[in-house]
C-alpha cells in the first residue's frame, strides 16, 4: 500500500513507524572464513604397484653344468684338431675324459704307416688288445691279418701303399667287453678324426657296426649299407663286417671279400 505524504506524517505523529522496502542493491559477497577459503584437498591419487619386468627363466644346475661341459668337450676337440703324432699320442695315453679310463690297463691309440693308403677303423679294444695295447689281436686279428695279406697289404713295416694303418672308435676297452656307449664314442671321436686327417687315407674300410655307426652317422645295419662306397670327410669309406662276427659266421666271409675288392679298387682307383 502507498502511503501518502500526509498519511506518513499523520502516522509519525501517532508514533508509528513506517516500513520501507529497500531498493535492491547488489549483495556484497560476505567473505567466508579462512578454512572454508582453502581448496579442498585433492582426493590422493592411487598408487600404481610398479610391473615388474618378466624374469629370465631360471637355469637349473644340471642345464648349466651341461653347458659348460659343452663348452669344455668344443675346446678340447679344437686342441686335439691341431696335435702333431707325438702330441696326439701323449694326449690318448693321458686321457680321462670318460669312465673308461678308471679299467683300462693301457690305451690302445693304433699301429701302422701314418701315410698308410689305407685306413682300417675297427670297434673297441677288447680283453687282448688292452693287455698288448695294439688293435685286431687274437684270433679276430690274424683273420683280419690273413684278409689284408691276400690283397698284398700288412700291418708290419711296408711301404705306405702297401702297409695299412689300424685304428678303433674307442682307445680304451670297455668294461666286460660290453658295447661302447654313446658319450664313450663321442669322447674318443676327436683322437680318430685328427688320426684320419693327419693320415689323409685313400680309402677307410669301416668294420664292425659300431664303427660304421660313428663314421657314417647312420643306424642301418651292414648289411644294407655294404656293397658301395659312402664318404667320410670327403674320404672313400667302405663298410664291412668286422672278423669276430665272421669268426661266427663263417657264411658272411664271402661278402666282406667282396668288400675288401670294392676297397682295393677304390684305393687303386686314386693313385
Amino acid at each position: 500500500m502507498a502511503w501518502t505524504e500526509r498519511q506518513r506524517q499523520m502516522l509519525q505523529e501517532m508514533g508509528i513507524r513506517l516500513w520501507a522496502p529497500v531498493a535492491p542493491t547488489e549483495v556484497a559477497a560476505t567473505p567466508l572464513p579462512a578454512a572454508n577459503l582453502k581448496s579442498s584437498p585433492a582426493a590422493p591419487t592411487p598408487a600404481v604397484a610398479p610391473v615388474p619386468a618378466p624374469a629370465a627363466p631360471a637355469v637349473s644346475a644340471a642345464a648349466a653344468s651341461a653347458a659348460s661341459a659343452g663348452v669344455a668337450a668344443d675346446e678340447r676337440a679344437r686342441s686335439i684338431a691341431l696335435m702333431p703324432w707325438p702330441a696326439l699320442r701323449e694326449a690318448v695315453a693321458a686321457c680321462s675324459a670318460c669312465g673308461l679310463c678308471q679299467g683300462r690297463r693301457q690305451t690302445v691309440f693304433g699301429v701302422g704307416h701314418v701315410q698308410a693308403h689305407w685306413l682300417i677303423v675297427g670297434e673297441a679294444p677288447g680283453e687282448q688288445e688292452d693287455l698288448k695295447g695294439e688293435p685286431f689281436v687274437g684270433a679276430a686279428g690274424h683273420l683280419l691279418d690273413r684278409m689284408l695279406g691276400a690283397l698284398q697289404l700288412t700291418r708290419a713295416e711296408a711301404p705306405p701303399e702297401q702297409q695299412v694303418y689300424i685304428a678303433n672308435t674307442l682307445k680304451c676297452r670297455p668294461p666286460r667287453n660290453r658295447n661302447p656307449e654313446p658319450d664313450e664314442l663321442s669322447c674318443c671321436e676327436p683322437f680318430l678324426m685328427r688320426q684320419i686327417e693327419l693320415i689323409r687315407p685313400r680309402i677307410i674300410l669301416a668294420m664292425g657296426r659300431f664303427a660304421v655307426q660313428s663314421l657314417l652317422r647312420s643306424s642301418e645295419p651292414i648289411g644294407k649299407l655294404r656293397g658301395r662306397v659312402h664318404r667320410y670327410q670327403g674320404v672313400p669309406l667302405v663298410v664291412t663286417y668286422h672278423p669276430a662276427y665272421l669268426l661266427r659266421n663263417l657264411a658272411d666271409k664271402s661278402r666282406a671279400w667282396e668288400d675288401l675288392c670294392l676297397a682295393a679298387q677304390i684305393a687303386d682307383a686314386a693313385c
